[in-house]
């Protein structure tokens, strides 16, 4: 009989006991970076319909605020859509030499040699996406379908979360502009930049956001989350890059060798206004489909960690042809 009763009590021990563990893992998962669905936002607020954003009226345009030395140009450079599949895991930029640094997968236009091992001179004698000859490298974090399977292999390569179809853009544009209140001068060869905060879901600061989410038919309407678009809407992002440099560095932590322009065009002390980069990506996405940018695991692919690298390997003959159509209120395109 008591052989009988201490069987019971550890029968009922275990149970209690495995209840617990399940209560606790249960309750640690919902608390840590990584709950919710994988490949895919959690959270529903993290979407918002296009049509819930206030707009902005009329749309600004560069011309509209421009004093009497602005340079007024604009630069399109035709560098395809990543028709070439050129995705890899790293960040030349941010982290070079570290093969899969970036933990997430990068698409790029232009320069078809960069990875982290890349050097000034291999990306100065690579082939090139970019007419008229531009070498420079543009990227940025793929934008998914985690509801639909990843089939090829650079789909699968990054893991941490970060699964499904990758979307190829229907479009990208590659934009430089002038500046509002002056002239700009060249960039030197070999600069590296960057735009964005891939950080940000954690940050517990916007300060360094700087993506555009949108719909292409509500160009007056803009936001920080994944938009929502009617039927027939391209879903859009917009990635700004800073263009105030301060004349010295062309490597360095990212965030002080190039800084932001007030929004009146002025740029800070000790700097000089450089062509400002604007790349615009827009993507054929159904209403209501799930979509996720690629992110670090911690980030949970939220929309404001979107952000964008460039290294500008123009000749200084072809960065000469650039300046001198922004400041001379040319529009231009190769």
């Amino acid at each position: 009989m008591g052989k009988e009763r201490r069987l019971l009590t550890l029968l009922v021990c275990l149970a209690l006991g495995g209840v617990l563990a399940t209560a606790v893992l249960g309750a640690s998962r919902a608390s840590g970076p990584h709950h919710g669905p994988a490949g895919a936002p959690s959270a529903a607020h993290e979407y918002i319909d296009i049509r819930d954003v206030p707009p902005v009226s009329p749309v600004p345009q560069p011309e509209s605020k421009a004093g009497p030395d602005a340079s007024t140009g604009t630069v399109t450079v035709e560098c395809g859509r990543n028709e070439e599949a050129h995705y890899n895991e790293d960040n030349v930029v941010v982290s070079p030499g570290l093969t899969g640094g970036a933990h997430h997968t990068h698409a790029y236009v232009g320069n078809l040699s960069t990875r982290a091992s890349s050097t000034d001179e291999q990306l100065a004698a690579a082939p090139t996406t970019c007419r008229g000859g531009d070498r420079s490298t543009y990227y940025w974090p793929v934008l998914r379908r985690p509801d639909r399977p990843a089939t090829q292999p650079y789909e699968r390569a990054a893991g941490h979360g970060n699964t499904g179809q990758i979307l190829l853009p229907a479009d990208v544009r590659v934009e430089f502009r002038g500046n509002p209140v002056g002239k700009v001068v060249p960039m030197p060869r070999f600069l590296r930049a960057i735009t964005g905060d891939a950080v940000a879901f954690t940050a517990g600061t916007d300060a360094h956001v700087r993506a555009r989410w949108g719909c292409s038919g509500s160009p007056d309407r803009s936001t920080v989350k994944y938009p929502r678009c009617p039927a027939g809407d391209r879903l859009t992002r917009t990635l700004v890059f800073p263009s105030c440099w301060n004349g010295l560095d062309t490597v360095n932590d990212g965030r002080t060798h190039l800084r932001f322009a007030a929004a009146n065009g002025v740029c800070p002390p000790g700097t000089f206004a450089v062509p400002e980069l604007r790349i615009s990506l827009a993507y054929e996405v159904p209403p209501g489909a799930r979509i996720a940018l690629d992110s670090f695991p911690e980030q949970r692919h939220s929309p404001r960690t979107d952000h964008a690298m460039f290294v500008n390997v123009m000749t200084d003959e072809r960065m000469a042809e650039v300046v001198a159509c922004l400041n001379e209120g040319r529009r231009c395109r190769t």
